[in-house]
């Protein structure tokens, strides 16, 4: 027959990675994609740039 404290080593172990895995998924879920510092970089123009318009 098995022993007591073992089994309950067993269970304790597999709940705490049951708990450790639960934890990873739900940071790993919450991380989501990096997002650029400035979404709208700004637009060079001929006028922006301080070169002359060539009509």
């Amino acid at each position: 027959m098995f022993d007591h404290t073992r089994m309950t080593r067993r269970y304790t172990r597999g709940f705490a990675a049951a708990v450790v895995a639960a934890v990873t998924l739900i940071l790993a879920a919450n991380a989501g994609t990096a997002r650029a510092a400035d979404p709208a970089p700004e637009q060079r123009t001929a006028q922006s740039a301080g070169e002359p318009l060539s009509w």
